[in-house]
């Protein structure tokens, strides 16, 4: 049974996290908002992303209501420009 979930991070918050995928210790469901606010207390420099960092559970995008359990994967996704 999963206790965690696996956090994928992309482009700027990769750089961030050190790593394009980690394992997140999850003590109980919680919303990916209150997800997103214990990856920006682990990781810092994820702060400058807060407003714009988008996050996918599962494949698509959450709401920071969305519910996020043990075992659940979760994308990191911050801005990106191109050209």
């Amino acid at each position: 049974m999963p206790t965690g979930v696996r956090m994928l991070a992309f482009a700027g918050a990769r750089d961030v996290v050190g790593a394009a995928e980690v394992e997140l210790p999850l003590a109980s469901p919680c919303t990916a908002a209150e997800l997103l606010q214990e990856m920006c207390a682990r990781y810092p420099g994820l702060e400058a992303y807060r407003t714009s960092i988008r996050l996918a559970v599962n494949g698509t995008y959450a709401a920071p209501h969305d519910p996020v359990r043990a075992g659940d994967e979760v994308a990191l996704i911050p801005p990106v420009a191109g050209g």
